[in-house]
């Protein structure tokens, strides 16, 4: 387990924390040692600014995980730009507006999605083709970066307005990655299978963490599950991040014994149901399951201690090294053990806000509590959360996503948990749609787990649930969207039921 040192150091002398020749990162076929990496960063940073850029411009990329994509965000902070990650399955108009709103002064892709570009998609950026890449000749030595100074934009989306830009500093990030290789207790001799998109926070952190504890990242693409468990097996796989759709997927896999190396997995992006996380603990008893919470805007706050999770698989923990969670009351003061209220999460991880958008940044980023051990600027997360008598977090909704009916304040969550207890179904989402006679109705979407589902279902409901938590209506469908994290798209499901 690293130490953990508070102190921030500039992001691209993660480069520098493994042994010189330790594995640090496989892509394909390539593999580089740690002195190759920081020669790679320094080569990459040098290239660069050879395309004219200065320090803070914005530098894009969108691409799947290759050596390039892998590596830039250490680069770029290497030569004091902003790294902008497009996340490769956002369609060319996605990838305009966060170019036009980034004022990215350079876009590195493959032809094809420099192609899908039109008129004025590219805004002000210069477009360099992946194939035309070539690192610098004389690289640049490891930076001395201030740690306020910002490092990356990573693009979000809300249930509502478009995507906007979060800003992290050196210090964000650095910090981040120590932190969760410190309470993940990363080592040396981990590989970590990266296979979310560079482009989540959750996902970029896969590499970062991993070369804060002088291990091994594992950048790999897949198209179906079965392709993580082949993985898993080839590459001796130590640790392996999901959000609960891929989580589903990998639990209902034949892993026979591809997964034996693995003694570390990790859940975050979304509540996981309780009969996946039993489905998990049998499939590999021998791995630490890490039930966690985050938020782009603060990068992580929560994780439950692995030997808790059999007992409160419900939980997502306390807070990790270097956040302060407080549950708040609409009126600001500390919400007592047992009683709902907002998370709110203060300390060094909290990122800038939102690029060039002080509104919005204004309506997250506020004044700590007057309780706060911190102070300081403050992320309120409009997320409902209760700390139990035992200290730990149980999440309840987005306050924009409970639902009222008959005056009964339900999570959505509540309703999904029922459901998933059945039997009956493998995934489900529940929302709350204007009804004239309860205010709210329930609506439950969900996919079936064999024949006679809707009559399991509705009999377990009935068994279970208060009349006023029974859903009103029961949408089937073969699987639910996701969106480009992998996470439950439910803004798609919410129009489907409109």
């Amino acid at each position: 387990m690293i130490a953990l040192n508070p102190t921030p150091f500039p992001l691209d002398h993660l480069a520098l924390r493994g042994a010189a020749e330790a594995e640090a990162l496989a892509v394909g076929e390539e593999r580089l040692t740690y002195r190759q990496l920081d020669a790679a960063v320094g080569g990459m940073a040098a290239a660069l600014l050879d395309h004219g850029l200065k320090a803070g411009d914005r530098v894009a990329t969108w691409m799947g995980k290759t050596r390039l994509a892998c590596i830039m965000p250490l680069a770029a902070a290497r030569a004091g730009l902003v790294h902008v990650p497009v996340n490769p399955v956002l369609k060319h108009a996605q990838a305009a507006h966060i170019l036009a709103d980034s004022g990215a002064q350079l876009l590195i892709a493959n032809r094809a999605r420099l192609d899908s570009l039109q008129g004025g998609d590219l805004a002000d950026a210069k477009p360099l083709p992946l194939e035309e890449w070539r690192d610098g000749d004389e690289p640049l030595p490891p930076s001395s970066r201030e740690p306020n100074e910002l490092a990356a934009l990573l693009y979000t989306s809300g249930s509502t307005g478009r995507p906007k830009g979060v800003m992290l500093s050196h210090a964000n990030l650095w910090l981040g990655a120590v932190s969760v290789a410190h309470y993940l207790g990363l080592q040396a001799d981990d590989h970590t299978l990266c296979v979310l998109p560079l482009a989540f926070d959750y996902g970029q952190n896969q590499l970062l963490s991993a070369w804060a504890a002088g291990g091994c990242a594992i950048g790999f693409d897949y198209l179906l599950p079965r392709d993580v468990v082949r993985a898993v097996g080839r590459h001796d796989v130590t640790v392996l991040a999901g959000v609960p759709p891929l989580w589903l997927q990998l639990a209902e896999q034949d892993w026979g014994d591809a997964g034996k190396t693995l003694r570390t997995l990790t859940n975050s992006g979304g509540h996981l149901p309780e009969p996946l996380v039993r489905r998990l603990r049998s499939l590999f008893p021998r791995a630490k399951l890490h039930l966690m919470y985050g938020l782009t805007e603060a990068f992580r706050s929560s994780s439950l201690d692995p030997a808790l999770v059999d007992d409160h698989p419900d939980s997502v923990g306390a807070a990790i090294p270097f956040a302060e969670l407080m549950v708040v009351r609409p009126d600001g003061t500390e919400a007592a053990p047992g009683e709902e209220g907002e998370l709110v999460h203060a300390g060094p991880l909290v990122a800038q806000g939102y690029w060039q958008d002080p509104e919005r940044t204004a309506e997250r980023f506020k004044p700590a509590p007057a309780f706060s051990r911190l102070g300081g600027t403050a992320v309120w997360s409009g997320d409902t959360v209760v700390r139990g008598d035992d200290g730990l977090l149980r999440f309840r909704g987005r306050d924009d996503a409970m639902i009222k009916v008959s005056g009964n304040r339900i999570s959505p969550t509540e309703i999904e948990e029922a459901a998933l207890a059945s039997g009956a179904v493998s995934d489900a989402a529940a929302f709350g749609v204007v009804d004239e006679r309860l205010g709210q109705a329930i609506v439950l979407v969900a996919v079936a787990n064999g024949e006679g589902a809707e009559q399991k279902l509705q009999g377990w409901f009935r068994r279970e649930l208060p009349a006023h938590m029974l859903p009103q209506r029961i949408m089937w469908k073969l699987s639910l969207p996701v969106g480009p994290n992998g996470k439950l798209d439910r803004t798609a499901l919410k129009a489907e039921i409109s």
